[in-house]
């Protein structure tokens, strides 16, 4: 005679599966959150330990590297500034970089607005082509960019490093524009034909004010990596004056090998070059995560 089985026994089975599981799944994510954690705060702490290092000076540096400074001076900030003409690269920087992301965004979104909305012959084929831009390295252009940009004498000019960086930065600019506008309503669109909008109108007026968390963040993206871009501005500037800051830096450290080593002034370097990105991303952080997270229904 076949036992009878008891009520609610494949009920009790289910519960206690997915009672292991979801123990499973916490212990997972407390793993997770304490590794983030130590690496939020050995970055953390390592980017203090060189801000707090460069209002030094060598001698406490090494004599008291753990230490706060006793004697608070900016004469390594001066230093550099001035002697090393960090100054000349800061604003070069901050030319390039800021004039290569605004002429981006003016260029990549419109162009994802439209292969996110329109539906015309050949769409599939020009977004694929922007998404395979995205998988050419970089170092096997270098050649080619040189020539060009020496056949067009722009060779060694900000211009032409300008030029470079706003070419290279389209493709990702698009493929990320062209996603969140997909996600944006088409009733919204529609409403704003309705209402006797033309075309640009609609762009402008309705679907750019929507899109603004997702420009802000490839904004920022664009903005850290032209930034701390470093091999394409060693292959395309020669000149001291047109150098950016991370050809300063690096300039700074060649110096230290006939100098002694100026530690202290290379950490004030480094917090010059540093600095600007943390400050803007603790501005636009929500944005930027709001772009990464949110749809325009949302």
């Amino acid at each position: 005679m076949a036992p009878i089985s008891q009520p609610g026994g494949a009920a009790e089975t289910a519960r206690s599966r997915i009672s292991r599981l979801a123990g499973r799944f916490n212990a997972m994510q407390a793993v997770s959150y304490l590794l983030l954690t130590l690496s939020s705060l050995f970055t953390v702490f390592f980017f203090g330990w060189v801000v707090l290092a460069s209002f030094k000076k060598n001698r406490d540096l090494f004599k008291f590297p753990w230490r706060l400074p006793e004697a608070w001076s900016i004469d390594n900030f001066v230093k550099v500034w001035t002697t090393n003409q960090f100054g000349a690269y800061f604003s070069n920087s901050i030319v390039v970089v800021c004039l290569s992301v605004l002429i981006l965004l003016i260029v990549a979104t419109p162009a994802a607005y439209v292969l996110s909305r329109a539906r015309f012959r050949g769409r599939e084929g020009i977004t694929n082509f922007f998404i395979v831009g995205m998988g050419i390295p970089v170092p096997l252009l270098f050649v080619p960019l040189f020539v060009t940009l020496s056949y067009i004498h722009l060779a060694d000019t900000l211009s032409g490093l300008i030029l470079v960086y706003i070419a290279l930065s389209i493709p990702f600019t698009v493929f990320v524009l062209t996603s969140f506008f997909s996600s944006l309503p088409h009733e919204l669109e529609d409403a704003a034909i309705l209402d006797g909008c033309r075309d640009w109108q609609v762009f402008w007026h309705v679907m750019l004010p929507l899109a603004m968390p997702g420009v802000a963040t490839v904004a920022l993206l664009n903005f850290v990596w032209l930034w701390n871009e470093y091999q394409l501005s060693l292959v395309l500037i020669n000149s001291p004056e047109n150098r950016t800051l991370s050809l300063g830096l690096y300039s700074l450290i060649n110096s230290m090998q006939y100098s002694g080593g100026d530690w202290a002034a290379l950490f004030a370097g480094v917090t010059i070059v540093t600095v600007p990105t943390v400050v803007l991303y603790l501005f636009l952080s929500e944005r930027m995560i709001g772009g990464m997270t949110m749809g325009g229904v949302k």
